[in-house]
């Protein structure tokens, strides 16, 4: 057989044409600082809002210290876009009155889906969590207690590889089915890059008895150091990653377009997997994310006439 002949023999269609777009999509932003980064964020939604996500989220900083930001972005959100929106929530350095304030402001605004988390402790007080004297002990409490003020739709976080704090794998599975078992929805992972380590997990959830969707999250890297970083011991980063972006670290356009090749590929095992619902923290940048979107197949909506 000649070369020519060979070649001839190699399937030719591109990587993602098999993929109908057939999936859904939410987004998490977090609330800007100042001005510019808060026209840099709503440039994102209403970039991303054609592309129909079940909802978008809106994060929450450590200790509250984003609050009333956090709130301003989300009601701005379910004003002047239509969009399902989500406020995260923490049970960090609050009491129970104060979390149910914040939760009846929240219901008052028309926002009927949180995000309930325990919290990362803010800076500067050892870096462990500690419960408020009159708070809640952990995030299933506040999950119970948020269901309890009001009929919210809440989503949880799950940890593939674990919870850094976590005593064992199975301590944490034990932790996720809490929040589910007290009134969760479903769960939203933390970012990882190992599809082998996320459907393991999948496994480990189904042999639990849990059945609530565990959407993937989806981190397309803008800095990889930082997502080094944010990783610390507890994310893998594949090596095969490393060496995509190895030379890339003063080279943000080609290092986003190499980003946006990766997290597409994810995605598509994932789906090849069985995943249909994507979840992408967008760091408040649309461009990588909606590219994503479009590489797997999902398109934006027509505006109605």
């Amino acid at each position: 057989m000649s070369p020519a002949s060979t070649l001839r023999g190699v399937e030719d269609r591109p990587l993602f044409v098999t993929i109908p777009g057939d999936f859904r999509v939410s987004f998490e932003f977090f609330p800007p600082r100042t001005e510019a980064m808060e026209a840099q964020l709503w440039d994102a939604v209403v970039e991303l809002a054609p592309l129909s996500p079940s909802f978008v989220s809106v994060t929450y900083g450590a200790g509250g210290s984003t609050r009333e930001r956090t709130h301003a972005t989300v009601a701005r959100i379910v004003q002047e876009t239509g969009l399902t929106a989500a406020a995260h929530l923490t049970c960090v350095a609050a009491s129970k009155d104060e979390i149910s304030e914040v939760a009846d402001r929240y219901w008052e605004a028309g926002i009927r889906h949180i995000v309930a988390l325990r919290g990362d402790p803010p800076e500067g007080i050892g870096g462990r969590f500690e419960p408020h004297p009159q708070g809640y002990a952990s995030a299933a409490d506040l999950v119970a207690g948020l269901k309890a003020r009001h009929a919210f739709d809440i989503s949880v976080a799950a940890y593939p590889e674990v919870h850094p704090e976590a005593v064992s794998a199975s301590a944490d599975l034990d932790n996720l089915k809490r929040k589910l078992d007290a009134g969760a929805s479903r769960a939203i992972t933390q970012f990882f890059y190992s599809t082998d380590a996320y459907f393991r997990f999948l496994d480990r959830v189904l042999a639990a008895g849990i059945s609530a969707p565990i959407l993937p999250g989806i981190m397309p890297v803008t800095n990889f150091a930082a997502i080094r970083r944010m990783s610390g011991n507890t994310t893998e980063i594949p090596g095969w990653m490393m060496r995509l972006f190895d030379g890339l670290d003063a080279l943000p356009g080609p290092r986003a377009h190499i980003a946006a090749a990766v997290a597409a590929d994810q995605c598509r095992r994932l789906y090849q997997g069985g995943i249909r619902d994507f979840h992408f923290y967008t760091l408040n940048r649309a461009d990588q994310t909606y590219a994503i979107c479009h590489l797997l197949g999902l398109r934006a909506k027509e505006p109605s006439q």
